[in-house]
């Protein structure tokens, strides 16, 4: 055999361990990305069977070729293009009616295909025996029975492979039957395709787009190398709709399952009677419509403590390393421009992000055991009808729930989400929930300006409002932007399964890796541009010399961190801040945040803050001379309750909950859904509604005089 390199394609339903086998064959051989274009992912690996060079392309998981998804239509245009050298078609065994419809379109494609009977293991406990010879008599095809969680559950597939592989060219391709009218139609349609002799489709069968043409399949339907063959097509389907009083489309779907059912019937039998599976049992419960809800809760809070509780030593760690390298470091170098770059802007903008790796690790770890146990999908079941209330799906939950700790993580998240517009929409709303990030903004504020006994319920009144903006967002966004016709999701609800070591390992790898390679850069980049902006132009000249003030009160004994150093030091740096790039934007910006109650200094934090929301408190302490201050900051406290009211306060928390949380988010917003315009819409949009919202609030409560006194 002269071939040594082959390009496979693994293509399969939604839950059909697809992954797991994709997992076992290419283990940290893999690479990870979108299709151009659109969010789907895409994911690709590389093996070596016996001498042979085998590149892995693992499609989304689909159950059509009908391109009534983003899935379909990318594993259409995968399929159609030139270099498939086999079909690798996994199938859940337990289910296979359902699973086959895919393999019937798959073989229309005359590529030769291996069929994977997955979950063989799962088959067995149902009582489900498979003539396995007249099945692959039936297909044109080899047929290899696989367990894809299990260590060696794959063997029986790359002995199987390397056969295949060593005899393509001898390989058969069935051609199905539909019966004489429907085969003619096709034949009809398919001659006109013939005859246009088109170049760029001649490795595909005309049959298949005549097919494809008769179900008004938009991916071919909009091709323009097929438009002169509308005609025919319109007349064939006119001809079968007045023979059958049915539609095309409609018609051919049922003619597959007609076929499928003849062929299990014929290949399949029940060795016993089947019981009432252990998942069944545990489904009554789990997926109880009392029960259910509560119990979802409870594991999205044993996940969520997980993610970021867990997470809290590591990050730690990673923070005391950074700092300690920002140290290391800044000794070494001279001082000057070049020391303040690399520590302050490079050494401390990448580690402002990776400081949150653990946070991504741990939580495609849990989504892991969740996706893989089987329990994702009862998820997704018992929150779909709540969710689709607002336009949204069941999937979209657990992201949103992730968001309350740190929206990086949770828009990665959403990759469990199929539909690119409940995707979309999802990642859009997902900055309204209350990260982590804003926490000290509120811990500052509310204790400064709200009595003891109002202080939670003001905590509790600004995560609803992100809440209910969210919701109400999507729900217009799914009505306007995102509008289009509701989508049908399969509800599949896979038997349950312990997850392997391996495959989560590598899904959090996979999710790690990405992280770093991608939102790292652009973060890196976008702390040096900020850095510049809060330190440059530098000022040299002072509305008083602090410095021989400083000298002075030393002289006299004070000591570093008296009161008196201390103010001058922080006055000095107020100064220095307004007359960076930052403090004159402020002071440009402050028309336009001056209907919200903000001034010059809140409008300078709130520009820092886009770094991290975090920084708007200690640019506040630097802004009002109060040193490197935190959220405990009495002294800052006092402070601001001197110069704001109770009512400004507010507007300072509701605009950071509304607006974008930092660039970091708007970084991975730009990263999954592949598009900068998306990533700057989303930071517009959200600027417009803070700025709307935080008006209307400011200026309703100065004209019904709520909270407008200072209370300092």
């Amino acid at each position: 055999m002269s071939k040594t390199s082959f390009r496979i394609a693994l293509a399969g339903n939604p839950n059909c361990g697809k992954t797991c086998i994709f997992n076992a064959l290419t283990g940290a051989r893999q690479h990870v990305g979108n299709y151009p274009g659109v969010t789907v992912e895409s994911k690709g690996g590389s093996f070596k069977l016996n001498g042979m060079n085998i590149e892995l392309i693992d499609l989304p998981g689909v159950y059509s070729l009908s391109s009534s998804s983003p899935e379909e239509e990318v594993v259409f245009q995968e399929l159609t293009k030139p270099g498939i050298d086999l079909i690798i078609n996994v199938i859940d065994s337990t289910i296979p009616q359902r699973s086959l419809y895919l393999t019937t379109q798959l073989a229309e494609l005359h590529i030769p295909m291996l069929l994977t009977f997955n979950m063989a293991d799962d088959a067995k406990k149902k009582g489900l025996k498979y003539n396995i010879p007249k099945l692959e008599k039936y297909f044109g095809s080899p047929i290899v029975q696989t367990v894809g969680n299990s260590s060696n559950g794959v063997q029986p597939l790359l002995q199987e492979l390397a056969r295949t592989l060593s005899k393509l060219e001898d390989h058969g391709v069935p051609m199905l039957t539909y019966g004489s009218d429907v085969d003619d139609a096709i034949k009809a349609v398919a001659d006109k395709i013939d005859d246009l002799k088109i170049e760029k489709y001649q490795h595909i069968p005309s049959r298949f787009f005549a097919i494809k043409l008769l179900e008004h399949d938009t991916c071919v339907w909009r091709l323009d190398e097929f438009q002169s063959v509308h005609n025919e097509v319109e007349d064939q389907i006119k001809h079968l709709l007045d023979q059958h009083a049915i539609e095309a489309d409609t018609f051919m779907a049922d003619r597959r399952y007609a076929m499928l059912s003849g062929a299990c019937r014929d290949t399949i039998t029940i060795t016993q009677e089947r019981r009432r599976e252990i998942s069944d049992k545990i489904d009554a419960v789990l997926t109880n419509k009392f029960l259910g809800f509560p119990i979802f809760l409870a594991i999205m809070y044993a996940t969520f403590w997980f993610t970021f509780t867990v997470a809290e030593p590591p990050m730690e760690w990673i923070e005391n390393f950074f700092g300690w390298l920002g140290e290391f470091v800044g000794g070494i170098l001279p001082e000057g421009f070049f020391n303040s770059l690399i520590v302050d802007g490079i050494i401390g903008g990448v580690g402002g992000v990776i400081v949150f790796l653990p946070n991504i690790l741990l939580l495609f770890f849990a989504i892991a055991i969740l996706e893989d146990s089987g329990y994702m999908s009862r998820a997704s079941f018992v929150m779909d009808g709540i969710m689709r209330k607002f336009g949204l799906q069941g999937r979209s939950f657990v992201p949103l729930v992730l968001g309350f700790g740190c929206t990086v993580p949770a828009v990665m998240a959403t990759r469990t989400i199929e539909s690119e517009r409940d995707r979309t929409v999802t990642i859009m709303v997902l900055p309204l929930m209350s990260c982590g990030a804003r926490l000290p903004i509120y811990a500052l504020l509310i204790p400064a300006f709200f009595p003891e006994k109002y202080q939670a319920f003001t905590m509790w009144i600004v995560y609803i409002i992100g809440i209910v903006i969210a919701l109400i967002a999507a729900r217009i966004m799914k009505s306007t932007l995102f509008k289009g016709e509701g989508e049908v999701y399969l509800m599949e609800l896979p038997p349950y399964r312990m997850p392997t070591v391996k495959s989560m390992m590598l899904h959090m790898w996979d999710r790690s890796k990405m992280y770093l390679q991608k939102a790292g850069t652009i973060i890196l980049a976008t702390s040096i541009i900020l850095y510049l902006c809060n330190t440059y132009p530098e000022k040299t000249e002072f509305s008083q010399d602090y410095d021989a003030q400083i000298e002075a009160a030393q002289k006299a004994g004070a000591a570093e961190d008296d009161e008196t150093v201390v103010a001058l030091e922080n006055a000095k740096q107020n100064e220095t801040l307004e007359y960076t790039i930052s403090g004159r934007a402020g002071k440009v910006l402050e028309p336009i945040f001056a209907p919200m109650g903000f001034d010059w200094k809140i409008s300078t934090a709130t520009i820092g803050a886009l770094a991290a929301k975090e920084v708007f408190v200690a640019q506040m302490g630097i802004l009002y001379s109060e040193g490197e201050a935190d959220e405990e900051s009495e002294g800052l406290r006092a402070t601001l309750r001197k110069q704001y009211t109770p009512l400004q306060a507010f507007c300072m928390m509701l605009f950071a909950l509304l607006s974008i949380p930092c660039l970091a988010t708007l970084a991975i917003i730009k990263r999954e859904l592949n598009s900068w315009k998306m990533a700057v819409m989303e930071g517009a949009g959200l600027f417009v509604l803070a700025w709307v919202i935080t008006t209307i609030v400011y200026q309703v409560g100065s004209l019904l005089k709520i909270g407008t006194t200072i209370i300092g």
